[in-house]
């Protein structure tokens, strides 16, 4: 289909409007990590900021908390907040995974409780998927959830879960039917994280902040209203989760496109001292930034239009997820040995290419490891034969 990139008045006016307002709303100084305790609570005071201002999560309904814009709006949006170097968002479990599955898969019910709370940052969710036993082959999983009477009484161990040690909630699946193999007999529920039954330990990451958690399940009893969708439903509003964060809005194209003409910067600074080998790394780093966006927004105008996301999400999270190791490397590369100095012994800007180089490693492991991704596109997308 053919793709117009001329933006509309009105889309025009809208990215005024924005960058207007993140000129006068961005934090002057930046707010501490979102791993640490303090540095959390300031990341979700700027999510209440973002929903005093209509921003929280724009194309939702206006009745969930957001101002029912569209998916080319919503680029537009994040261009903007990119350029404008505002806060990483904190309650991204929410509002980008949990909440359109919460649009797909929730009741009415469920959907008047937890959107607008969640656009508005008042309930921040983390994802309690991966176990000890079970990373990427989620099928695995052994966390249970026994129904009695009106609730859920679930056992277990929760482990790699982002946000968890200090958000208020956790969306995950349980086995409901321990007889079923595999993908079935599994549930949807949501957990509050402060409730009984339920513990939560921190792991501590080489810079000794918990960015992520275990969750331990001791006989906590959970209403089965919290279940989304029906029982043993869990692995396909899971995989329907999973499909929303390797696909369109977990990553936009403003995250690379800033990075990449961050590292064109970064050459420019030290092309003369610099190993001339790099400027092609450097060239392609910008120009699959560049691909990547094209690509959303030929996405973005497909779903407008009433298509859908299949497989192809799994090639989107290859593309985003090694795109954003390479364009770290270079910068790695380029920085030289400065680059290894400890946050605080070099310069802000060297902080955090190393800080973001940190966080790249993980690309290709969350959101389903790359290597079960291609096979995936093999087995569903170019009909290869199972290995």
């Amino acid at each position: 289909m053919a793709l117009d990139l001329t933006f509309t008045a009105e889309q025009q006016r809208f990215r005024a409007e924005v960058r207007a307002w993140l000129a006068a709303n961005v934090p002057a100084t930046p707010l501490k990590t979102l791993e640490s305790e303090a540095g959390f609570a300031q990341h979700r005071e700027w999510e209440r900021t973002l929903a005093r201002g209509n921003y929280g999560m724009i194309t939702w309904p206006k009745e969930y908390g957001g101002r029912g814009a569209n998916l080319i709006d919503w680029l537009v949006f994040e261009e903007e907040y990119y350029r404008a170097a505002a806060p990483l968002r904190v309650n991204q479990n929410g509002i980008f995974l949990l909440g359109p599955t919460l649009m797909e898969f929730g009741s009415a019910a469920q959907k008047a409780r937890y959107l607008p709370a969640m656009a508005a940052g008042e309930e921040i969710w983390a994802q309690a998927w991966s176990e000890p036993q079970s990373g990427s082959d989620l099928a695995a999983l052994r966390a249970t959830a026994v129904r009695e009477g009106d609730s859920y009484v679930l056992r277990g161990h929760k482990i790699w879960s982002s946000r968890a040690a200090f958000a208020d909630w956790a969306f995950g699946i349980f086995r409901t039917d321990a007889a079923a193999e595999r993908h079935r007999g599994l549930t949807f529920i949501l957990v509050p994280l402060r409730h009984p039954g339920v513990r939560v330990r921190g792991i501590r990451q080489i810079h000794g902040e918990p960015g992520f958690a275990e969750i331990f399940f001791e006989d906590a009893r959970v209403p089965v209203a919290n279940r989304l969708g029906e029982e043993g439903q869990g692995w396909h509003i899971a995989m329907a989760t999973a499909g929303f964060e390797r696909g369109l809005m977990l990553r936009s194209p403003a995250r690379f496109q800033v990075a990449a003409r961050r590292l064109v910067e970064l050459w420019r600074s030290r092309a003369a001292s610099a190993d001339p080998a790099l400027v092609g790394r450097v060239a392609q780093a910008w120009m699959d930034a560049e691909a990547y966006a094209l690509n959303t927004y030929r996405t973005a105008s497909r779903l407008m239009a009433g298509g859908s996301i299949g497989v192809e999400a799994s090639l989107n999270k290859i593309f985003w997820s090694e795109l954003d190791l390479e364009l770290h490397r270079t910068a790695m590369s380029l920085l030289g040995t400065r680059a290894e100095l400890l946050p605080g012994a070099a310069s802000e800007d060297t902080d955090a290419w190393l800080e973001g180089f940190i966080f790249s490693l993980a690309g290709p492991i969350y959101a389903g490891t790359n290597e079960i991704q291609r096979n995936l596109i093999a087995e569903r997308l170019l009909g290869l034969p199972r290995g």
